[in-house]
């Protein structure tokens, strides 16, 4: 089964950067999504020259383009190594809330990419599911 995802890694690197920033806000922010931040960090080959640009690309999502981007961008980052793992989906609703969407519609959207090997469809268009979860959420 093929999941549809973005080629420009980059630009996945930008909302890496956002994602973040959205955690180093909190005063005190759980070891486990640190070790998440971190693995997806070294998948996306993060490096030195990124890390000092890191106040530059470090915005939070706050309009319905940048928050469907940086939604889209995560599903990525939580396929980068083919495996689905709790924390990776714990980290996602986290910061999904985060950025203004409620922990239900975002259980639901993230239950759907963890089942994704499941289903019976040849392929998914994961955009289009993130679209139609934003309609839903009024965004």
């Amino acid at each position: 089964m093929k999941t549809e995802m973005p080629i420009n890694r980059e630009e996945v690197k930008k909302s890496f950067f956002h994602l973040l920033a959205a955690f180093t806000q909190d005063e005190k922010v759980k070891s486990q999504y640190i070790r998440c931040l971190i693995k997806w960090g070294i998948q996306l080959g993060v490096n030195v020259n990124d890390l000092k640009n890191l106040e530059v690309n470090s915005e939070i999502p706050n309009d319905k383009s940048s928050k469907l981007t940086a939604i889209y961008h995560l599903v990525y980052m939580i396929y980068l190594d083919q495996v689905v793992e709790d924390i990776e989906l714990e980290v996602a609703t986290a910061y999904a809330e985060k950025i203004g969407f409620s922990k239900e519609l975002v259980g639901d959207l993230f239950k759907s990419i963890a089942t994704e090997k499941y289903d019976q469809f040849a392929e998914r268009d994961v955009k289009k599911e993130i679209e139609d979860f934003l309609k839903l959420q009024g965004i």
